[in-house]
């Protein structure tokens, strides 16, 4: 929750916990902050450090324990160093790249007395790239054949959104997006071209192989990318906050390192339409594309296919509202699948990929946009790691739909198994009674029946106070065949 609010605010979401088990279940959520670029203060108790009297009892080296997860992980030793600690620890945690810091406050340090310095926020201000390198960029993309606009998890910022959108309408060059830059442009633009929710064969990675530059907008290594570069191969401009780290599959031929919404809306000034441009190839993976997810958006067999639920959800939801996905095989379908038409509308992580995160993300964020739609997709047994907090949506008295894609086990790692040819093993489970598991709660709970059941499920949760819990039985028959074979298949051809 703490981490969602860093990434929907854009300032730290603050957590506490004790000292010993409460530090060590604070390294997940300080893992999916940092991979995320959730900008997050976890602050952890500990045993008193001058004097004490109970050995070892729940003593772990906690700072150690944090400095891999985290920007900065510090113990506090003199109760007069906690105000500009503190400080120093938001700052941190805000600058580019935003991440999870760490403070430990010893008992005998908190019981101090100390100074009330208050060290207020100065700001700062960005660095913007030089002209140069932008007159570069520009010249780059104008001599370019087919030039495509890559928009990355980096560029998820309400300032970047305005720009890359200018940017897209002023230069009309197609665009597509990582799983975490979904929605930064809308993505009902006539030019976008998909998301690269697979790593290769899908038809967005035919237009990936016939561009011969790609403008990546806000690259973060902790995605798969979407592409490798090779030796002589097409050209590709990095548009960051910070340079490109360089390896075997991504060196860039020019950073273009600054503030991302000024180094985009300079280059929408600079660049002229060219008449050699030719974006052909691109409208027809569009088309083909389009046509592949239609298929089965009007499949009403049952358990539901998820194809059918991402059409039936962005066919119901408002415009803004946000749905927040768990981790399992169903976030590959919402991200090809499943249109964003704002930032940050679509919660998921593809950084940690951490199960569990789905229920509490959507709790943060209906904390902080009551009057917005907001609906939780997760598999059962992401669903299981944190269903405790229903408990918390109850208390809090959230305005809440949960749904739960119910297939009795890990369907993302079946679908790994059969595409390695290996056999399903260790993966089926037995689930509870969701139903009666809401109600338990103070929750409503829905087991539903049939695919209108579910439609007129949907609707009345929407416009029902209150947390409820829809138990979906899913069909994931169909994943091996379409993402595993068909696609290769059919993308090979085109």
């Amino acid at each position: 929750m703490a981490a969602t609010y860093g990434r929907l605010t854009g300032q730290p979401g603050v957590c506490f916990a004790t000292l010993g088990p409460g530090a060590t279940n604070l390294v997940t959520p300080a893992a999916f902050a940092q991979l995320g670029a959730m900008p997050m203060l976890l602050i952890t108790g500990q045993k008193p450090i001058k004097t004490s009297k109970q050995g070892r009892f729940q003593i772990l080296d906690v700072v150690d324990l944090m400095r891999p997860v985290t920007k900065f992980t510090k113990q506090i030793v003199n109760g007069n160093t906690i105000a500009p600690l503190v400080r120093e620890a938001f700052r941190l945690a805000i600058e580019e790249r935003p991440g999870a810091v760490h403070l430990e406050l010893p008992e005998d340090i908190a019981a101090e007395q100390c100074d009330n310095t208050i060290y207020p926020v100065s700001g700062h201000q960005r660095p913007h790239a030089a002209t140069e390198v932008l007159d570069k960029a520009s010249a780059m993309i104008e001599a370019a054949t087919r030039p495509l606009l890559l928009i990355g998890a980096g560029a998820n910022r309400k300032s970047v959104c305005e720009a890359l959108t200018a940017f897209v309408d002023a230069t009309g060059i197609p665009f597509f997006t990582t799983q975490m830059g979904k929605g930064v442009v809308d993505e009902r633009h006539p030019l976008y071209l998909g998301s690269a929710a697979l790593s290769d064969h899908d038809f967005l990675h035919c237009a990936i192989a016939k561009a011969d530059l790609i403008i990546n907008v806000g690259h973060d290594v902790v995605e798969k990318p979407p592409f490798f570069m090779e030796h002589g191969g097409k050209q590709v401009i990095h548009v960051n906050f910070l340079p490109a780290a360089v390896d075997a599959v991504y060196f860039p031929q020019l950073n273009v390192v600054g503030d991302i919404a000024f180094s985009v809306a300079q280059l929408a000034t600079l660049i002229q339409t060219q008449q050699h441009w030719d974006f052909s190839y691109f409208n027809t993976i569009k088309t083909e594309l389009q046509q592949h997810l239609a298929k089965y958006a009007v499949d009403t067999r049952f358990p539901m296919l998820p194809q059918r639920l991402v059409h039936l959800l962005r066919q119901r939801l408002d415009d803004n509202a946000i749905v927040s996905l768990d981790n399992g095989i169903y976030k590959l379908w919402f991200a090809r699948n499943y249109p964003c038409y704002s930032a940050n509308t679509m919660l998921l992580d593809n950084a940690l990929a951490s199960m569990g995160a789905g229920l509490p993300s959507a709790m943060m964020a209906k904390m902080l946009q009551p009057e917005t739609q907001v609906v939780a997709v997760c598999g059962d047994g992401g669903f299981m790691m944190n269903s405790q907090e229903l408990e918390t949506a109850v208390r809090l008295k959230l305005n809440l739909v949960v749904i739960i894609l119910n297939d009795n086990g890990y369907g993302m790692i079946k679908w790994k198994q059969q595409d390695m040819g290996f056999a399903n093993f260790g993966l089926d489970y037995a689930n509870p009674d969701f139903v009666g598991y809401a109600q338990s709660f103070g929750a409503h709970g829905y087991r539903i029946q049939h695919d209108e059941h579910f439609r007129q499920t949907l609707n009345s949760c929407l416009t029902s106070a209150g947390v409820h819990v829809i138990d979906l039985p899913v069909d994931y028959s169909l994943n091996h065949d379409i993402l595993n074979v068909l696609l290769k298949e059919k993308t090979c051809q085109l």
